[in-house]
């Protein structure tokens, strides 16, 4: 998808101005809804749209938003590893990741990554709406569902056991990618290089996901994360 430009009217009728927000999203519906959404506020406009990690780069350096609201399922390099790269390079630009992605799994990962708040894409408008304005306020946003969740592993760390995770959950950062793709129908060979790797070591990642699963054979693996793509969405 081609990046686009918006032009955001500098200011309204009243004299407030306008949060200009980036929208990194290969979906262009998703832009189109997300535009006839906030123009329904007075204070929030997109000043530019992108589909991939690079134009959002470029925007990002050119248009100096806001906010940018990330999808982290984006074509090639995954939107999880522009988030960490906005994190190091521009510390003061809030992120809200906006995502189909089930919260259980990406939500704390993405967090950890810098991003300032978390957001399905299944929820109302008004709650984006609020999620938008609490980060761009300088809040974290998450979700009761989420904050409970953080709670207990905040207040578990006092005692002598942890909550254990499972499944995805119990992944880190590249091995959930590894996983992904391998659902996606990736072979090793065009894993490795889709993430720049060499295949002995995603052969390793793989060998990792098998154990934490307690997979011991490849076709055990392929189908588990055949399923997990197929019932949800993927990075």
């Amino acid at each position: 998808m081609k990046s686009r430009m918006r032009e955001t009217g500098g200011a309204t009728g009243k004299g407030v101005a306008k949060k200009r927000i980036l929208l990194v999203d290969d979906h262009p519906l998703v832009g189109k809804g997300l535009g006839t959404l906030l123009n329904t506020t007075r204070d929030l406009a997109i000043c530019a749209e992108a589909g991939t990690v690079q134009e959002a780069t470029r925007l990002i350096a050119q248009e100096s938003p806001d906010l940018v609201i990330l999808d982290i399922s984006l074509p090639g390099v995954s939107g999880l590893e522009l988030l960490k790269d906005i994190h190091v390079c521009n510390p003061d630009l809030p992120v809200l990741v906006l995502s189909m992605h089930e919260e259980s799994v990406y939500a704390e990962r993405v967090l950890r990554a810098g991003a300032k708040g978390y957001i399905m894409k299944q929820e109302p408008g008004a709650t984006v709406i609020e999620a938008i304005r609490s980060v761009l306020a300088g809040n974290l946003y998450m979700s009761p569902n989420l904050v409970s969740r953080m709670l207990k592993v905040f207040v578990s760390n006092g005692a002598s056991e942890a909550p254990k995770k499972s499944g995805p959950e119990a992944l880190n950062d590249r091995e959930l990618q590894v996983y992904t793709l391998i659902g996606n129908g990736f072979t090793t060979k065009e894993i490795a290089a889709q993430l720049n790797l060499s295949p002995k070591t995603v052969q390793t990642y793989r060998e990792h996901i098998k154990r934490k699963f307690g997979l011991r054979k490849a076709n055990e693996l392929v189908h588990v994360a055949t399923q997990w793509v197929k019932n949800g969405p993927s990075l």
